[in-house]
Order: C-alpha cells, then structure tokens, then sequence
C-alpha cells in the first residue's frame, strides 16, 4: 500500500504568472514516482467580484520559494516522504514544462474549486530530484489571496 500525504497552504497572493505552490522530490535519488490524487482551492479574505486562470503543470526546476514545508503522512506511523511543498512569494518562479499542462481550472474569488482524480487518472510526476507539480495563476483580474490544498500518494 502506497502512502498517503497532505499539503496546503493557508494562503497565497496570487496575481498573473504567479506560483501558488509546486509540490517536487527533494530526496536526491527518488525511488517513487508520486501522483495527485484530490485538489481544492478557493478565495479567502472579503469576497470581490475577481477571477483568476489556474493551471497545474510539471515542474523540471522548484525554482526559489518564499517558505516550504514538508507534506503531512495521513498516517502518524507512516514514514517521512521524499517530497517537499514550495509555497508563497517565489523569488523565481519554478520552471513549467510548455505545452504539457496536467489540469486547468477558472476560479471565481466567491466560489471553491475541487478535484478528484478517477482510479488511473492521477497527476502523475518523474522519480527525478527537483522535479514535481505546480498550480500557477496564469491570468488574474486582480491580485487575490487563494488557499490550496492537495492529497498525494
């Protein structure tokens, strides 16, 4: 059986072309190939009439994060995982592999957004050091803050 990880940010200021947080292999020969299996994001703070354009997409480099934190193993007796969440205000952005965007979403500023994957349809990221999945803002109508939350295995 395959452990099971949680990670989330509290809450990220997302504008155009902004990282909310890339989930990458940190162990420098990774042995596992993890996938996402369950996503949910929604605006926090006062409520505004504002969108934004999200894409997930796998990440060759972490690039520099603001803060990061190693994912949560549901289970207390379960062992660390070799992965880690870069989150917050990048000081560079992680590079994204063109043209291979693994999900896209919209998401109005009042509304929250989830997904499931089906059995075999997991966002599936390398067994390669550094590399991972992240969820970019792409296009947004004003600067907002977003939580994110994801499950991987």
């Amino acid at each position: 059986m395959s452990e099971k990880y949680v990670t989330r940010v509290a809450s990220v200021a997302t504008g155009t072309d902004k990282t909310a947080v890339n989930l990458f292999h940190s162990a420098a020969t990774p042995t596992n190939r993890g996938s996402i299996v369950d996503i949910t994001c929604g605006g926090i703070g006062t409520p505004g009439d504002n969108n934004a354009d999200f894409l997930y997409n796998r990440t060759p480099a972490v690039g520099t994060e603001g803060s990061g934190l190693i994912p949560n193993n549901i289970d207390p007796g379960g062992p660390l995982g070799d992965f880690d969440s870069g989150l917050g205000v990048f000081g560079g952005e992680p590079t994204y592999t063109a043209a291979k965007q693994l999900l896209a979403f919209q998401l109005h500023h009042r509304a929250t957004f989830r997904w499931c994957a089906q059995p075999v349809f997991e966002l599936i990221m390398s067994a390669t050091v550094s590399c991972g999945a992240g969820v970019k803002s792409v296009s947004s109508s004003s600067t907002q803050a977003y939580p994110s939350g994801r499950r991987t295995c």
